[in-house]
């Protein structure tokens, strides 16, 4: 059983359950799903796809999906089902173990971290992170990085509001900071 998986169970879920005033068990907030995902220009090589999803399944531990537009975009020169992007969703042991390693190994390697916004909940109480720069995860091995990537990591919750998830989050170790992102 993965370290943060555990803590939830032990620490996080007994905390949440108080502090919330929850009397239900199946109330209390938990991670459904972490996706990560990227976008690669259509007009890249093809060799930048590949190179995306090699770096994505180094990150995740699981194979990733080339995702396809959905509609015309003219400004973009996409048209429907081009290929733009690069996408993998993380559940259940691997979402936690990927949590880990996101929150105590990459992300005291960015320069001057100091927290990341808690401006990035959506209304429904998920969670969307950019990470500018793949290289702070110790898995990928920055010499064979051909293409500069950034991916977006959304977090999923079953809190029904942005401050319970927030509270959640917080518990499992995420760093925040409030104003401006670090």
């Amino acid at each position: 059983m993965p370290d943060m998986m555990k803590k939830y169970k032990d620490e996080v879920r007994p905390a949440l359950q108080a502090s919330l005033g929850l009397s239900n068990v199946m109330e209390i907030p938990k991670l459904t799903k972490i996706v990560i995902s990227t976008g690669v220009k259509s007009s890249a090589e093809r060799d930048a796809f590949t190179e995306a999803k090699k770096q994505i399944a180094a990150l995740a531990g699981q194979q990733p999906v080339i995702t396809k537009a959905r509609k015309n975009v003219a400004n973009f020169k996409l048209r429907v089902g081009m290929s733009n992007g690069v996408m993998v969703t993380l559940r259940g042991t691997r979402m936690y173990e990927f949590l880990d390693r996101f929150v105590h190994n990459a992300m005291p390697r960015v320069r001057d971290f100091r927290g990341i916004s808690d401006k990035g909940f959506d209304g429904r109480g998920n969670y969307n992170v950019g990470v500018p720069d793949v290289s702070v995860f110790t898995e990928i091995d920055t010499d064979k990085l051909k293409y500069p990537l950034g991916i977006n990591i959304t977090i999923v919750t079953t809190a029904k509001t942005d401050e319970a998830a927030r509270e959640l989050l917080k518990m499992m170790e995420i760093p925040f900071t409030t104003g401006k992102q670090a």
